[in-house]
């Protein structure tokens, strides 16, 4: 199943973090039934597809603990999804750890594409915290 390319997102200021609304880039994915994939995502993980694919055609890197997931020597237009459920979010954010100006991104979502810097992070909650 490939993901469909979408444009990009408009930003709104939340909780003192700089947070972006959902607009046409984000977009709801069907839910993959439990144990399955999507896109090459598995159920219940946050995925990050290869540069250049604009699609979610490749095999991404997972994620699937909460907290943060410092990034190395991630650069350029990405594809991310998240596939977590139980209404789990994403943020991408634009420093380590989960800090600086981080992208909500809600369960069963993927954003194409999200423009990622040299210093990334990606962070998961079972709810939005930021």
């Amino acid at each position: 199943m490939r993901l469909r390319v979408l444009s990009a997102a408009s930003a709104a200021v939340a909780s003192g973090c700089l947070v972006f609304a959902s607009t046409a880039s984000v977009s709801p994915a069907s839910a993959a039934p439990a144990g399955g994939t999507y896109a090459h995502c598995p159920y219940g993980y946050a995925c990050l597809y290869q540069k250049g694919d604009t699609d979610g055609s490749s095999t991404p890197t997972t994620y699937y603990h909460y907290g943060a997931h410092n990034l190395s020597n991630v650069t350029g237009n990405r594809i991310f999804f998240n596939n977590q459920s139980g209404g789990a979010v994403a943020y991408l954010c634009t420093g380590y750890n989960g800090t600086g100006s981080c992208f909500l991104v809600k369960a069963y979502t993927y954003v194409n594409p999200y423009n990622f810097t040299p210093v990334n992070s990606i962070y998961l909650s079972a709810k939005a915290t930021k």
